[in-house]
């Protein structure tokens, strides 16, 4: 869906949308992972039991799985500024109303509608990354914008930690309100509010879901991204119970995979925009080694460093895999958008299940890494089902041109 919105040498309006494109997907990452660290001190507020705190995580994963292909459709013709500016109110009026809940129930439902924009502001601020992308550079500029949550990762989530341990975990909630009404006058003011040259319908939409190519690339963010959040769920476990450093090598592990997530979101994003498939299968390739090795890393802090920082890197295949779905469905990128978000909330809640069944059978917390590794083995499989079907479909088209 092509948009002229900004001319070939408009590059300094380019960039200046991407960081406030950026900059929501960091208020998206701070708003998802930043409740992790905070659930003891949830639990505490409330008097509920970790389990039950936990359902604040659940229902964040819930509203996105619900609010992405709803709210994505419902805009799919909207102007892309007027979606994002949609997107970004219902982020600040949840995530304030997050830090007000006067019982855990409240904070559950709140929590709830925190999720439902996440998706749909993630699909919407991609498609337009893609829009405004010169020839040959599509997978980079979406790459930018998913630096915004690598980032929140680094810098937003050790902070926020800080903030919730020594004054309050409200002020972390509301902190993200704030920030989303800051990105909503940014977004207002930077991002050109033009009409879409291309509309969309519902049934081009709906196509999208009779491509059996689409269910296979999805099937790589389902099966093998559920390898990154089984690794990443049972990190802490692994440094107290195995490697037995101090819990503030906890924090540095997060920061190195924070680290690792960034810098592997743009080296791959680059290597995308020559071959997306390509880059996406040694990625692949490369992080079931890093898998297996984190075992045996385990046992030595830098080692176990390293590894987790190798594993971060894997996150950059988020921009492939969207980039492969648009590549090989010219139409219903808004649907396309959605079903990206709720494949990797599957993967998030596939990850720490499956790690979480090994170690009730008597599994220590670093074997998840051998949990993780068939994960992303399967994940594998699935790329290798995506390759085989491109390289058919571009046959074909060959010997159709002759």
């Amino acid at each position: 869906m092509a948009v002229d919105i900004i001319s070939p040498s408009s590059q300094p309006n380019r960039a200046a949308i991407l960081v406030v494109l950026a900059l929501g997907t960091f208020i998206l990452g701070l708003s998802e992972f930043s409740m992790m660290p905070m659930l003891p001190l949830i639990s505490e507020a409330f008097g509920s039991t970790p389990s039950q705190s936990g359902y604040a995580i659940s229902a964040y994963a819930l509203g996105v799985v619900v609010g992405a292909p709803i709210l994505m459709l419902a805009t799919a013709n909207m102007r892309k500024q007027k979606a994002l500016l949609l997107f970004l109110s219902l982020m600040c009026i949840a995530n304030s109303l997050s830090a007000l809940a006067s019982s855990l129930e409240q904070l559950v439902l709140f929590r709830l509608l925190s999720g439902l924009p996440h998706g749909a502001y993630f699909g919407a601020a991609l498609l337009l990354a893609s829009d405004i992308a010169p020839a040959g550079k599509r997978a980079s500029f979406m790459s930018k914008v998913f630096m915004g949550l690598t980032v929140a990762t680094i810098v937003g989530v050790p902070v926020v930690t800080l903030v919730g341990q020594n004054l309050s975990w409200r002020y972390c909630l509301a902190g993200a309100g704030v920030l989303a009404f800051i990105a909503f006058i940014f977004v207002y003011y930077v991002v050109p509010n033009v009409k879409n040259t291309q509309k969309s319908n519902l049934l081009n939409e709906l196509g999208v879901l009779k491509n059996k190519l689409v269910w296979s690339i999805l099937g790589i963010v389902i099966i093998g991204f559920g390898g990154v959040f089984c690794i990443y769920t049972y990190v802490a476990d692994t440094i107290l119970d195995v490697t037995q450093s101090p819990a503030y090598t906890i924090s540095i592990a997060m920061v190195m995979f924070g680290i690792g997530s960034t810098l592997g979101n743009y080296i791959l994003g680059k290597a995308a925009d020559k071959s997306a498939i390509k880059t996406t299968g040694l990625t692949l390739a490369s992080t079931i080694i890093f898998a297996f090795a984190y075992v045996s890393a385990s046992y030595n802090i830098y080692l176990l460093y390293l590894v987790i920082f190798f594993i971060g890197c894997s996150l950059g295949l988020s921009t492939l895999v969207q980039t492969l779905l648009m590549d090989v469905s010219p139409n219903g990128h808004a649907m396309i958008g959605a079903l990206v978000q709720c494949a990797f909330n599957i993967a998030n809640a596939i990850g720490p299940w499956v790690g979480g069944i090994a170690i009730a059978q008597g599994a220590q917390p670093n074997q998840t890494g051998y949990v993780a590794g068939v994960l992303f083995l399967g994940g594998l499989f699935m790329w290798w089902l995506s390759f085989i079907q491109i390289n058919n479909k571009s046959a074909k088209q060959t010997a159709a041109a002759y």
